[in-house]
Order: structure tokens, then sequence, then C-alpha cells
């Protein structure tokens, strides 16, 4: 009986304090987005209580868990994106906006329950301490078994990141020999811009997977670089891109927008309005512009999108974006956690509030998505109007508001890539380990193709590859022998697109996909 009422009243005697310490956060506040410290330097009597049944309870009291349970369950009350960070994650979720991590520098890949180096980062501490593409690690300090014990992705991270300049031993099997290594980690770069070149003669493409600290620094190395190639108009790739730090978003608006003009402004309750305007004269305040955009460009890339569209400086290309109009803040707690808290919504230049309502629950919410599929919208461009407020723009288009940022020109969903007859050979990680060890085996002849635009001309998946691929399916459970036409197509083309990442990542997984892609393909156009 004891315990019953300790699961009803606990979790919500901890929801009332975490109500006081976050009306305290809006009291500490200021104008930038970064971390703050939340602290009740007199405690009250709640949290005496608390603290009193954790001290004094007749049972053990998991305190952790009820934090977790009950953080959570009082954001979703708030908004979909308010979300409690527990101590243990608060590191690797603030890696993702910093742009670097500690570690060793290689990209790894569990085969057969092996970690498996796909990747070597050039001048990384693992290509200094002798580390190559093939090696499987199978202990770290002597200690750590990491090869057929079942390990988890996350758990191999953990044993081999670690403070900048500390050492790590792994020990690898390179052919049939073990080799002990002794790694210096160091910092760790995780780009924010995924690819930068001239997709054809004067005309440059630039894609960003998200928002961090070092995104505009990136953005503005690149754009330089293509604008001594010869660049005169730029196809920018926001898809995928679920947004990030708002400054990087406006620092990138006003290399493309004149004057002073309006890039931005958010509002709350607690906070007052304020404008993100132009400050500098741009790079780029001329040539033709492109954005493309779909269902997963969100937040600081409608940002970026929509003061493009309201100045009519872009045309957007793709489909709707998600629709979150919110601004979040972190702040920390005083037990190690955070708390990422919604305290404004972000408005347009020309006053569109993008957020999609979220007023039928959190799960009703990120079904969203899914019912575009099912109503057609990612696939026909006139099956559902925009249910927003229309605005026209100083040239005379029409733009909404109401969630997300509707393009001006419409491409649709790739249907082939939902196949359910390929689904197995991506969540069995069958097309990763294929290409992966068919560059081991033509090591030679791969690296001799010098660009991806070389790779593309010249390495044309055929027979000989498909039979080997069915084959190697087949150990994996996945028939392919009677595949279609299309299917078959579709998986010797992404032999090759993985190809191209194995031996330049991302940079040239895009340069082959794009020539092959519809969006950026009808970019182009557009351009032309």
């Amino acid at each position: 009986m004891g315990n019953n009422k300790l699961k009803v009243w606990l979790p919500i005697l901890f929801a009332l304090v975490m109500v006081l310490g976050m009306m305290i956060g809006y009291q500490l506040r200021d104008k930038t987005q970064g971390g703050r410290f939340l602290s009740l330097n007199k405690k009250s009597s709640l949290q005496e209580l608390v603290e009193l049944i954790r001290t004094k309870y007749v049972d053990p009291v998991k305190t952790d868990s009820i934090t977790q349970a009950t953080a959570d369950e009082l954001l979703s009350k708030l908004d979909p994106h308010s979300v409690y960070i527990p101590a243990k994650d608060l590191m690797e979720v603030n890696e993702e906006l910093m742009g670097n991590f500690q570690g060793i520098g290689v990209e790894f890949q569990l085969f057969s329950d092996t970690v498996h180096v796909v990747t070597v980062m050039k001048g990384g501490p693992s290509e200094k301490a002798g580390v190559q593409v093939g090696d499987r690690f199978i202990k770290v300090d002597d200690s750590i078994a990491i090869a057929g014990v079942k390990i988890k992705p996350d758990k191999v991270r953990s044993v081999l990141r670690g403070p900048a300049d500390s050492k790590v031993q792994v020990t690898v099997l390179r052919g049939s020999a073990e080799k002990k290594i002794t790694i210096q980690r160091g910092t760790i770069p995780v780009p924010t811009v995924d690819v930068s070149y001239m997709i054809e003669p004067g005309t440059g493409f630039i894609r960003i997977n998200r928002f961090g600290e070092p995104t505009y620094e990136e953005f503005m190395q690149q754009l330089e670089k293509l604008q001594a190639q010869g660049m005169k108009q730029l196809i920018l790739d926001l898809r995928g891109n679920g947004g990030g730090l708002l400054k990087e978003a406006t620092d990138i608006a006003d290399e493309f927008l004149d004057g002073d003009k309006l890039i931005v402004y958010t509002e709350g309750e607690h906070v007052p309005k304020m404008e993100y305007r132009c400050k500098r004269d741009g790079l780029f305040e001329k040539g033709k512009l492109v954005v493309l955009v779909d269902e997963t460009s969100a937040s600081a890339s409608e940002v970026l999108s929509g003061a493009l569209q309201d100045w009519d400086r872009a045309t957007i290309i793709g489909r709707r974006s998600f629709g979150k109009g919110l601004v979040q803040q972190q702040f920390q707690l005083s037990d190690g956690s955070a708390v990422r808290l919604t305290i404004a919504r972000y408005f347009t230049p020309l006053g569109r509030n993008i957020q999609k309502p979220y007023n039928n629950g959190k799960s009703k919410y990120e079904e969203e998505l899914v019912s575009r599929w099912h109503n057609g919208e990612l696939v026909k461009a006139d099956t559902v109007k925009p249910a927003g407020k229309s605005y026209k723009t100083p040239g005379g288009r029409m733009v909404y508001g109401g969630g997300g940022i509707t393009p001006d020109v419409f491409v649709a969903y790739d249907t082939t890539k939902l196949d359910s007859a390929l689904t197995a050979m991506y969540y069995k990680n069958t097309m990763n380990n294929f290409v992966y060890r068919l560059y081991l085996r033509q090591q030679q002849q791969f690296n001799a193709l010098k660009t991806p635009d070389v790779l593309y001309k010249e390495f044309i998946p055929a027979e000989a590859e498909w039979q080997q691929l069915v084959a190697f399916a087949a150990k994996d459970s996945i028939r392919l022998a009677g595949a279609s036409a299309k299917d078959r197509n579709y998986l010797l083309q992404h032999v090759q697109l993985m190809m191209a990442r194995q031996i330049w990542r991302t940079q040239g997984y895009y340069e082959v996909q794009n020539k092959t892609d519809k969006t950026v393909l009808r970019a182009l156009e557009m351009l032309k």
C-alpha cells in the first residue's frame, strides 16, 4: 500500500518542483540561446518532502528514474519539443551542436559481431597511429573485449572515446595477424556541411545537414571556395536538415539578403519580441539562388528558407517542410541534467508562424508526416492545399503559414525507396557490408578512381556485381534472385552510390547521388 501511494504522489511532487525550477529559469534567461544553470538557494517544503522520502522511506526509491519519468510527462503536456536530458546523455546531445567530439577518428560498422574500420579520418589520431581501413578491433586496453560478444555500437563508442590527448590501446586483426596500436585521442570535427562543389560550370552546390556552432564558418569557407571557381548561381540543399542553432541560420541568411532586412523575429509569453536583421554586406546577395527542402527540413532550416522566400530572394523547391516554429533554450539543472524548454515562437519576415498544430497531443503530432503520405501530399502537388493564412511577398508571390514552408516548385517523393522487397537490405546492414567487402577485395582499382565523377562514369555495377550481391544477401536470408528489373536497377545504383561514400564519405555520396536526384535536376532546370 505504501509503495502504491508513493508511485502516485512522488511524480506529482517532483512535477511541482520542476515547475518551480522553470519559473525561476524564466527570470534568469537572457538574449542568448546558451545553457543556463537553475538552482534554488532555499529549499521549498516540497523539495524537503522529496528529500525526506529519499532518505527516510522504508523501501529504496530510484530517484533518477522518477526524475526522468516525471520530467518527460510534465514536458509532454507543454509542447512536442520541450525535452528533459538526463545528465548521462547531455554530453552526447551537446556534441551534435558543438560540431566535434573527442575520440580516435574512425568510422566503424558492426559486421558479424565484429567491429570493422570502414573509414579512417585523414590526418586524424588513428591514421597517425597506423590504423587502416579493413582493420578489425577485437580488444581495447587489453581487457575490454569488443569482438564476438554481441556488443552494441554505443558501447564501442564509449570505450573508444575519451578526453583529447589521452591514450587508448587497441588490439586489431589485420588479415590473420594481431597488432597492438596505441592511439592518442584528439578532437574530431563533425562537419555540418556534407558536400560543396561545382555541380555545373557557374553553378555551385552546398548541402548543410544541421546548424551547429561551426556551420556559418564552414559555409563561408565553402562559399568563398566556389566563388573563386567561378560560381554565379547556387543550389543550397536543406533536405533532411532538422535545424539547430538559430544564430547560424540567420548569419547565413545575412549573406544572401541586402540592406537591413528582417530575417526572423521571435516572441513568447515571457520573452519580448526580438528581431534578427541583416547587419553586414553579404557575400552572395545577387546571384540566382535555389533552396531545396523536404518534409524533414525543420526549425532553423525553415527560418532560413522562409526568410529567403518572403524576400523573393530564392526559389524554394521540393516538398512542404516539417513545420517547427518553436524556439528552445537549454537550462542546466543542479543534478547535471538539463531541460530544453520552448520559450518563444519564431515568425518569418512577413509574419508567418509556420509551426504546425500540436493541440491533438504528441503522438498525433509525431504521426503527421505519415499522414502526408497517406493523404497523397508527398506524391502529388495539388492533393492538399495550404491550410494557413496566405501572404503576398514584395514580388507578388503567394506564400503560406499554418505549418511548414510550402515550396514554390513541388517535386514528388521518390516512391522507389519504399519498396518492401528492399527494406531488409538496409535493416540488416547487408548493403553496407557488401560494398565494404567489395572495396577491400578491389581496393587498388577503386583507389585509382580519382573523383566521384570518374567513379560514376567508370564503375557501373552490372551482371557480375549482381550475382555477387544475390549470393551475399542469401547469407542474411534475403532472397534477391527473383527481384524485379526495377529493384535490381535500384540496388545496383545503390552499390555505386555506397562505394562513392566508402571512398569519399558524404562528399562522394552526394556528388554521385545528385547525378540522378530528381529535385536537384529540377533545380538545375530552373536555373537555366
